[in-house]
């Protein structure tokens, strides 16, 4: 017990239960005595059935009695829950909700990407960096959402990031259409993020096209982003022409200024308060995610806080060892 309250006493979950304590003295002092007849049948034993008779049913012997509500005080004890506070622990708060929104248009299936020695189309490489890149934000909620003619929502924001992944495993090009929305895009991520809260809201968009789809423009887009609070940063991936295997220089179409729009991607950054990238492989890609890592930390430290810890177990212990205790004892005097 001094055990106990060195560790840190927290009190009764359920105190009022200590009403129940005085029960048994109101229920006896209650009801009125029995009554005995005469005796209809003579055993041996019959004088101390007439002594206990005598006293009433007013009580037990001493030690019995005080055994009985030793029993007691420990069963009301066990059913207010006593608890204990643990051992102080910091829970990790989550310091973004981040959305990720992933360009499948027509134009992500050009094999213009190196990874592990082998040439891939784009989205594939940026599926394994994004991978990557969530392996690394454990603790935050992330969504995700996909765009091409349309934009659509794949995850909520969730820190189930396996979901995440997997969604975005299963993401292929075309899905959304061919075409890029980039402005419906940022619409909808705004939508998902607006909710949430202030100065937590980041939109990280990957595309390698112009927008030439949906309803808004990327700039009115960006303004409602400015609105509501959220900050957007731009990833314009895309080869530039050069690129090798195991050293060996391969010819691949450049990404032309009208292949990707990189003026408006910068300004849709600018005036969102995020920055714009240009991953023309995919080691700078990988350098990019890098950078947001450091730019939006994953936490930050949260009160600390005692875990209460329920000690009921004790007492329910030693009402029972008690019991045996009269049981043996009770045995011994017969």
């Amino acid at each position: 017990m001094l055990q106990f309250l060195q560790d840190g006493y927290a009190g009764f979950a359920w105190p009022w239960f200590w009403l129940a304590f005085p029960l048994p003295w109101v229920v006896r002092w209650l009801l009125p005595a029995r009554r005995t007849q005469d005796d209809a049948l003579r055993v041996p034993y019959g004088r101390s059935v007439q002594a206990i008779a005598q006293r009433g049913g007013r009580g037990l012997p001493g030690r019995a009695a005080a055994l009985a509500w030793l029993v007691w005080f420990l069963l009301c004890a066990a059913a207010a829950r006593p608890q204990q506070f643990g051992d102080a622990v910091t829970p990790p708060v989550s310091g973004r909700d981040l959305m990720l929104a992933v360009d499948l248009s027509g134009s992500m299936t050009e094999p213009d990407m190196e990874l592990g020695g082998a040439v891939v189309d784009r989205l594939t490489a940026a599926k394994a960096v994004l991978a990557d890149f969530l392996d690394r934000r454990e603790g935050d909620r992330v969504g995700l959402l996909v765009f091409g003619q349309r934009a659509y929502a794949m995850t909520p924001l969730t820190r189930d990031l396996q979901t995440v992944r997997d969604q975005l495993r299963d993401a292929v090009a075309g899905l959304a259409g061919r075409e890029t929305a980039i402005g419906d895009a940022i619409a909808l991520a705004v939508r998902r993020l607006r909710t949430q809260q202030d100065g937590q809201r980041v939109l990280v968009l990957l595309t390698d096209g112009v927008n030439s789809a949906g309803v808004l423009t990327p700039q009115k887009a960006a303004e409602l982003a400015k609105e509501e609070g959220v900050r957007i940063h731009t990833i314009a991936f895309g080869s530039d022409g050069a690129m090798s295997v195991f050293g060996i220089p391969l010819p691949l179409p450049a990404s032309s200024p009208e292949d990707i729009d990189e003026a408006t991607l910068r300004e849709v950054a600018s005036r969102t308060g995020g920055r714009f990238y240009r991953a023309r492989d995919t080691g700078e890609l990988v350098g990019i995610y890098a950078e947001l890592d450091r730019l939006e930390p994953v936490e930050q430290p949260g009160k600390a806080v005692r875990p209460r810890i329920e000690r009921y177990a004790w007492p329910l212990a030693g009402a029972l060892a008690v019991a045996l205790l009269a049981f043996v004892l009770q045995g011994r005097r017969r």
